[in-house]
């Protein structure tokens, strides 16, 4: 079997947005979903966990920061990317703020290259960060020291 793709779920309202991510990414060997809506994410997440979400600020309903807490409590380990190009945003974030939840935000329009430069970024901190935690849980003796 090959190695194991990396996931990514691009959550747009602006479908030709989502679509045209999820083609780049496909194209970069990624693993893609797509979802229109913060509610039809949280669907696909239950059935399917990211290892990124890549999510516009503005959202019909629910909106990204919303969605990004909400994904920060259920999938820990998802890497978040959220894009912007409205002026509302700062408003949401420094909500989100408020509530002990900091974000940085892709402002849009945003070239795919930086957007996939920034998703590889934020993977490999990541995928590092756990082999760092999987050594030193290994060099932890029974009892914990």
């Amino acid at each position: 079997m090959g190695v194991s793709r990396h996931k990514v779920l691009i959550v747009d309202d602006e479908r030709t947005i989502a679509d045209t991510f999820a083609l780049i990414f496909s194209g970069g060997g990624y693993e893609t979903r797509t979802a229109y809506t913060a509610e039809q994410s949280i669907e696909i997440i239950a059935e399917w966990l990211p290892d990124l979400a890549i999510i516009d600020v503005v959202l019909p309903q629910m909106n990204g920061i919303d969605l990004a807490i909400l994904l920060r409590t259920q999938c820990p380990a998802c890497r978040l990317m959220l894009m912007s190009g409205q002026w509302i945003t700062g408003d949401l974030l420094a909500e989100a703020a408020k509530k002990g939840y900091k974000f940085d935000i892709l402002a849009k329009p945003v070239h795919p290259t930086v957007v996939l430069e920034s998703a590889l970024n934020l993977l490999v901190a990541n995928q590092s960060k756990r082999t760092e935690e999987a050594v030193a849980s290994e060099q932890t003796p029974p009892g914990g020291g």
